[in-house]
């Protein structure tokens, strides 16, 4: 097609500013250079970046769902329900940014795993302090899972603080219980260092909200926020296991579990019990 050649636009007529000698620029304000510096393969191989990148870019999300986490759990402790919903949206709306993740670690082919696996060590996500604090916030407490970060009184520290803390849904249970719902004071004021155990009597008082949604409208939101939270949670460990059984089949993992097997188990837990179990009993 004839005419006139292509001039590109200048962007200085469009008001852009170029000039950051004296200014903060973008890479300035995201701190780029520590971020995009941070990879260091330790194989010779390609196909480490994308390992690295990918644990790492999900070290950032999972910062934010505990940025997220911590202040919903605030937030209904002090029955600010509206702010919490929103945080609550966004941690499984991060959930989810996860969960597609796994998508790009499932083009490694075993391969080319097989290529950086001995460089890896013993390092693995079973270790993430980050993961730890999630599992503990959302209630899969265990105290085995401090071990791994005793090497680093730092990290234990605040490990030790989320396995010590209630759990996003011990909030919830003293939530019902301010609201006059009948939750037993075994499940409002217990050992929050102990695994969550399930009980009738709470279910009931999640059943009342749920009958009565208009009346009870508050709680029966945050029970379907927790629910939302859950289902994303369960798919984010499950193509956590499809992957790993795509990539490296039943070997065990570089941290020492059984890999896909153990991966497996963890699909058994339920963090919510009675919220799931009262759709049968509704």
């Amino acid at each position: 097609m004839s005419g006139c050649p292509y001039t590109p636009p200048d962007p200085a007529q469009h008001g852009a500013q170029l000039d950051f000698s004296q200014d903060m620029s973008y890479g300035d304000y995201l701190q780029l250079d520590a971020i995009l510096n941070a990879q260091k393969p330790l194989s010779p191989d390609h196909n480490e970046m994308l390992f690295i990148i990918q644990h790492q870019t999900s070290e950032l999300w999972m910062k934010l769902m505990l940025h997220e986490l911590h202040a919903a759990m605030r937030a209904i402790a002090t029955d600010d329900l509206h702010s919490a919903f929103k945080m609550l949206a966004r941690v499984s709306r991060i959930m989810g940014q996860l969960v597609t993740a796994w998508d790009v670690l499932a083009t490694m082919t075993p391969p080319e795993y097989s290529a950086i696996r001995p460089y890896l060590a013993h390092s693995s996500g079973f270790q993430s302090a980050q993961y730890r604090c999630i599992e503990f916030a959302l209630g899969n407490k265990n105290a085995a899972m401090l071990k791994p970060h005793a090497h680093r009184p730092d990290l234990l520290a605040i490990v030790q603080a989320a396995f010590e803390t209630p759990s996003l849904y011990d909030e919830a249970l003293k939530l019902l219980a301010r609201r006059g719902l009948a939750v037993p004071e075994s499940h409002t004021q217990r050992d929050w260092t102990q695994p969550y155990q399930a009980s009738d009597a709470v279910e009931q008082a999640w059943l009342i909200a749920y009958r009565d949604p208009k009346q009870h409208w508050e709680l029966y939101q945050l029970g379907e926020k927790l629910t939302d939270l859950e289902d994303s949670f369960r798919l984010w460990r499950f193509r956590h296991v499809t992957t790993v059984e795509r990539i490296i089949g039943f070997k065990r993992g570089t941290g020492g579990t059984g890999g896909v097997s153990y991966l497996r188990s963890m699909l058994d837990v339920v963090l919510f019990p009675e919220i799931w179990k009262l759709r049968t009993d509704l």
